[in-house]
Order: C-alpha cells, then structure tokens, then sequence
C-alpha cells in the first residue's frame, strides 16, 4: 500500500514539474515554453506537429481572451491566421495544452 502511495505522489510531482514549464506573461504579453518567449498576439500558423505552442480552445476559465483578427494583429490578444511568415507555430489539442484560450468578438485586451 505504501508503495502505491509512493507512486501516486511521485507521479503528481512528476506531472507538476512537467506542467510548470510555461509561464503565461501578461505584463509582457508573451507566454514562455522552454525558456523561450512566444507573442501572445500576431500572425499565428496552425499545424499538426513541431508546434511551438499547445492551445485548448475552452469557453470559461481560459488563460487569455484571444480575437482573431484581418490586420492591425499588433496589440496584445490580437491574431491573424496564415499559412506563411508566422510568429508562432500552434498545434489545437484537447488535452495536455499549454495555454487555454477562449475566442472573443468584443475585444478590450489580454486581462491581467
């Protein structure tokens, strides 16, 4: 029994460790993976693999306001999908997300 225990909690530990390498930088409109920092608004490609950032697309308790936008991607929560020249490579999952972002329409910026 101990050792189920044991198990348990280090498994939870391991999972917190895993989970604790993204910091979301509201201040600085950025969210850091892997000591690297990525835009929290810009030009935004979506792919299937070698992502730079994971995204769960949730409709409460989200990390960030996101809107998606034509042009003018140049405040904080502001993107634009292409296909080319992105600032950010992100991969949608349902699990295991880096972020969570929930789609707006009305827009007053990132909440800090």
């Amino acid at each position: 029994m101990k050792r189920y225990l044991f198990l348990l909690v280090s498994a939870v530990i391991a999972v917190s460790a895993w989970a604790s390498d993204v910091v979301i930088d509201k201040n600085n409109c950025t969210i850091i993976k892997d000591g690297k920092a990525y835009p929290l608004y810009g030009k935004i490609k979506i792919v299937d693999s070698f992502e730079d950032v994971k995204v769960k697309i949730v409709d409460c308790f989200e990390d960030v306001d996101i809107k998606i936008v034509d042009s003018f991607e140049d405040s904080c929560g502001k993107v634009k999908l292409v296909n080319s020249f992105e600032d950010v490579k992100v991969k949608i999952v349902d699990c295991f997300e880096d972020v969570k972002v929930k789609l707006v329409d009305c827009f007053e910026g990132v909440k800090k």
